[in-house]
């Protein structure tokens, strides 16, 4: 039996984890699992370029991205659904952050999408490959519909 479900969603490109988030919901609803939705900033104040962003630009972003997961979830499932869903928006790299989560939250499986691929891997973007690859639950990777 699954009782908790950790959901990747991209907030920057949110067109592309609308089925993803409603797979997600539907298996949640299966077992009565609880629903765990993240979003994983990239972590630019460790890098070179983190010296061109103002110190509170970090806190911004968690913000931004705070509002617009809670506001995409809202839209594909409901208000009354996304009450019950525990938002999560991390930074660093997004396949570390989604697997940390899951770790932490004792998440069954963990659903993921595989958005469109690129020449150099036919098979799953990089961080949903990542994902199955090291994950110590199940993974259930959700391909594009269309």
């Amino acid at each position: 039996m699954i009782r908790a479900i950790l959901c990747a969603i991209d907030v920057s490109q949110p067109e592309h984890d609308r089925e993803v988030l409603t797979v997600a919901t539907r298996l949640a609803a299966m077992d009565g699992a609880r629903l765990d939705v993240i979003t994983v900033l990239p972590d630019f104040g460790m890098s070179v370029v983190g010296q061109f962003f103002d110190t509170s630009y970090h806190e911004k972003a968690l913000s931004r991205a705070r509002s617009l997961l809670n506001d995409f979830v809202s839209d594909v499932i409901g208000a009354e659904a996304n009450a019950a869903v525990r938002h999560i928006v991390s930074t660093g790299k997004a396949y570390e952050e989604i697997l940390h989560a899951a770790r932490e939250a004792g998440s069954d499986l963990i659903v993921v999408g595989a958005h469109k691929p690129d020449l150099s891997d036919y098979l799953l973007g990089p961080n949903a490959a990542r994902v199955v690859r090291h994950s110590d639950c199940s993974v259930y990777v959700v391909r594009p519909s269309n």
